[in-house]
């Protein structure tokens, strides 16, 4: 798996809000997005095209 997120400025947003990281939390959010972003990679190519837009997402 390629990793996407930015641990350490993922753990400060997190701080930032009053909360620790857990320590399976970066885990389960970086496969959260790997699924977000395969779901809007199916839909730009549903619709025929190479460039992934945000109306994707």
């Amino acid at each position: 798996m390629v990793k996407m997120l930015v641990q350490s400025k993922t753990r400060e947003y997190i701080k930032s809000k009053g909360l620790n990281t857990g320590g399976d939390a970066l885990e389960a959010l970086e496969k959260a997005l790997t699924e977000i972003i395969d779901k809007a990679i199916e839909r730009a190519k549903a619709n025929n095209r190479k460039t992934l837009m945000g109306k994707d997402v």
